[in-house]
C-alpha cells in the first residue's frame, strides 16, 4: 500500500533497505494492478483478500478477466 505509487516503485527497485525483503531478489519490480481506496482500513482489507487468493485468481485479476475471476 502507498499513497504515492511512483515513490513506492522507486523504493522497491532501489538498492536501499526500504523495499520489501521478498522483492529484493526479484528486480526490476513493476506494477501489474492497482486500486484506489478512500481509507487505509479498506485498502488493508483488500490487500489481505487478494493475498489469500490462488495464483490463478490473481492472474485473472491482473488480466482483467472478471468473468474467470468470478468462477475461481
Amino acid at each position: 500500500m502507498s499513497s504515492n505509487l511512483e515513490n513506492r516503485l522507486k523504493e522497491h527497485n532501489s538498492n536501499g533497505s526500504k523495499g520489501a525483503k521478498y522483492l529484493r531478489g526479484k528486480k526490476p519490480v513493476k506494477f501489474v494492478h492497482t486500486e484506489k481506496f478512500q481509507d487505509i482500513k479498506s485498502a488493508m482489507n483488500r490487500e489481505l483478500q487478494v493475498k489469500r487468493w490462488t495464483k490463478a485468481k490473481k492472474e485473472a485479476l491482473i488480466a482483467g478477466n472478471f468473468e474467470l475471476l468470478k468462477k475461481l
